[in-house]
């Protein structure tokens, strides 16, 4: 274990919630990450932290930590 760096441990994972369910992320994560890794979608989606809308210019700056709240919502069209 490296104490100098902050992923090497056990505590490399943090726990968000994301869209009401309980899931362990790793440390560091960004917002783009995560939706990046949770939709192939690049328009028509919006996130949200801690009940705050945020901007996708930001997404990229945004680093998720333990117990975040985030909701991520992809526009479905149809009618």
């Amino acid at each position: 274990m490296n104490p100098t760096d902050p992923t090497d441990g056990p505590r490399a994972n943090v726990g968000i919630s994301v869209n009401g369910e309980r899931r362990e992320v790793p440390r560091g994560l960004t917002l783009d990450g995560l939706v990046t890794a949770l939709t192939t979608a690049r328009a028509g989606v919006a996130a949200a932290v801690n009940e705050t809308v945020v901007p996708r210019g930001q997404w990229p700056a945004t680093t998720l930590g333990d117990g975040d709240r985030v909701e991520v919502l992809t526009a479905v069209q149809g009618g």
